[in-house]
């Protein structure tokens, strides 16, 4: 049986290759039926904005990466309302959904769900 993987995913979109890697794992545990889960925590939430242009920066677009996700079967989306909060993101302006937005109590109680938890 597959165990359960939480990646958790605390890097802006392009503050380096965290943010992309975490993409990454995600989707490739989904391509083989690992139940997986993703967290966007501190400034990993930059992630699922809207708003965000990467051509400013000559950079890919991480956008389709995460609407990739529900192809993958990768549906447990998370976000940390204080981190979204804290960094003047609302929900209803995020480009990912259906997304799962936590306060900081119910982190803990996420992370106990799975077996295996990845930090990026």
């Amino acid at each position: 049986m597959a165990k359960s993987l939480l990646i958790i995913s605390r890097q802006a979109p392009w503050a380096g290759l965290s943010a992309r890697e975490a993409l990454d794992i995600a989707l490739a545990g989904g391509a083989y039926d690992l139940p997986v889960g993703m967290l966007f925590l501190d400034d990993g939430v930059f992630q699922l904005s809207a708003l965000q242009q990467p051509a400013a920066l000559q950079q890919k677009d991480l956008t389709a990466n995460l609407k990739a996700l529900e192809m993958f079967g990768v549906e447990d989306l998370y976000a940390c309302s204080t981190s979204l909060v804290e960094r003047g993101l609302s929900a209803d302006a995020l480009s990912v959904s259906p997304l799962t937005v936590l306060k900081d109590k119910e982190l803990g109680a996420l992370i106990d769900r799975y077996e295996q938890v990845i930090t990026l």
